[in-house]
């Protein structure tokens, strides 16, 4: 491997954010983020394309104050939304650049599920208009 070579999987353009202008401003058409950590709960294998999540601000989280956690119905707790270099997957939002775009609740649907990590779209409602920030 030369040390140019890029090490990390990289995004399909069809996941790529896409950016729409709406009267002069732009806003995210679509927001993707990675759910890491699911090795520490449940493992990934019963997360397939479609499957809803739901994503839960956790401000008192002693590691992490833009912690997102990622928990599922019947389950709970199955993750968080990456928020590092090392964990973030493509181009996808970190949880510190998605935290002020979204209330203390969102959605999100699994779009592909990878041995690095699981890429979700965020659910258009779950996103905060400019007008709210």
């Amino acid at each position: 491997m030369q040390m140019n070579e890029e090490k990390h999987w990289k995004m399909p353009d069809w996941i790529r954010m896409n950016m729409i202008s709406k009267e002069g401003t732009f806003t995210m058409a679509k927001v993707f983020i990675t759910l890491t950590g699911t090795k520490h709960y449940y493992g990934n294998d019963f997360l397939e394309k479609g499957t809803k999540i739901r994503l839960e601000k956790e401000p008192d989280n002693e590691y992490d104050k833009e912690a997102i956690k990622v928990t599922y119905e019947g389950l709970g707790k199955i993750g968080y939304v990456a928020n590092s270099s090392y964990t973030v997957i493509g181009e996808s939002m970190s949880a510190g650049r998605l935290y002020d775009k979204i209330g203390d609740v969102a959605y999100a649907k699994v779009i592909l599920v990878t041995s690095a990590g699981t890429i979700c779209k965020i659910c258009k409602k779950s996103l905060v208009k400019d007008e709210e920030l």
